[in-house]
């Protein structure tokens, strides 16, 4: 069974794009919404799996679309939100992850043009995971930090750690640092001992360690 989705953007060339590649990739779009509150009604009627919406949206033109993100969000918990920005805001990023990152993403727009990161965002977060922009990520990482469990980390497990955040597997994190599973599981485990997440699902400990690390970042 295909995905079913409900896209929130007012430009009309912008939607129909988003729209294409969707299908193109197996997804189903059940409605389409040009400003916030509609977007929130679409999502109320259709139910979808996952909501995709730009950040700036009518009727006020700044942040409605992230507002109705948050809504959907907060009344069907179990509905992906993705975002999109044309900018980078990493508030936005805070804002939408709340108090829990599962299921929610923020991409840059840019990310739309290179459709195999925007179909694997669309999929992971409709599927309970989450999907951070790397930009934003490595915003967050340079940031100077105090008092944080953060600080433990070595080099390299923040650099796992970074991974985790954008929504990585330990195989996509393997993957891109050139090392083994076994190597990542290790490092994993070790972030986990070192921000006191020991006795939880790993999924869930991945959850509270990628939200640990936006919160202390």
């Amino acid at each position: 069974m295909s995905l079913r989705i409900v896209v929130g953007e007012d430009q009309p060339l912008v939607r129909e794009g988003i729209v294409r590649v969707l299908e193109q990739g197996g997804f189903e779009v059940v409605g389409v919404a040009a400003d916030g509150p509609d977007l929130v009604r679409k999502a109320a009627a259709h139910r979808p799996d996952i909501v995709i919406t730009d950040i700036q949206m009518p009727p006020d033109g700044t942040d409605d679309g992230l507002r109705a993100a948050l809504e959907i969000r907060a009344s069907r918990p179990e509905t992906g939100v993705l975002v999109l920005s044309q900018f980078l805001e990493d508030r936005y990023a805070l804002d939408l992850v709340g108090d829990q990152p599962a299921g929610v993403g923020y991409l840059l727009k840019d990310r739309v043009g290179d459709l195999h990161v925007f179909l694997e965002a669309v999929r992971r977060v409709a599927g309970g995971g989450s999907a951070l922009d790397p930009e934003v990520v490595q915003r967050m990482v340079g940031r100077r930090r105090s008092n944080s469990p953060i600080d433990e980390l070595t080099p390299r497990e923040r650099d796992v750690m970074s991974l985790m955040a954008e929504g990585r597997s330990n195989r996509g994190i393997a993957d891109e640092l050139v090392v083994t599973v076994a190597a990542i599981e290790r490092h994993v485990t070790s972030i986990f001992s070192k921000l006191g997440l020991q006795v939880a699902p790993e999924d869930h400990r991945r959850v509270l360690a990628v939200l640990e690390f936006l919160r202390r970042s």
